[in-house]
């Protein structure tokens, strides 16, 4: 909620919104990519096909007022492994537009 009128509070305000919910968006990814892994490692087959059908930005579960756990915030996250190297990606490309 912007309480104030002052503009540069304003764009604040805006700018903490949009990275509160960028950050939702990058777990999101974070954990999606650690359950494919999952799902390689019990012998799933996931082809590039089936990963471009998901998406990180779904929002019916964010509670946008809601209560975050914070708890386990002073915890250090594991690293992050960007590359996906159990999918090949190297099969059909999806026509252009």
């Amino acid at each position: 909620m912007i309480a104030e009128n002052d503009p540069a509070e304003q764009e604040k305000s805006v700018k903490w919104n949009s990275l509160l919910c960028n950050l939702i968006v990058f777990q999101t990814a974070i954990d999606m990519m650690e359950v494919i892994r999952q799902l390689v490692a019990g012998g799933w087959q996931v082809t590039a096909e089936g990963l471009a059908q998901l998406s990180p930005y779904l929002t019916s579960h964010i509670l946008r007022f809601g209560a975050y756990a914070t708890d386990e915030l002073h915890i250090p996250p594991d690293v992050f492994d960007p590359a996906l190297d159990e999918v090949d990606f190297g099969g059909e490309q999806p026509a252009a537009a």
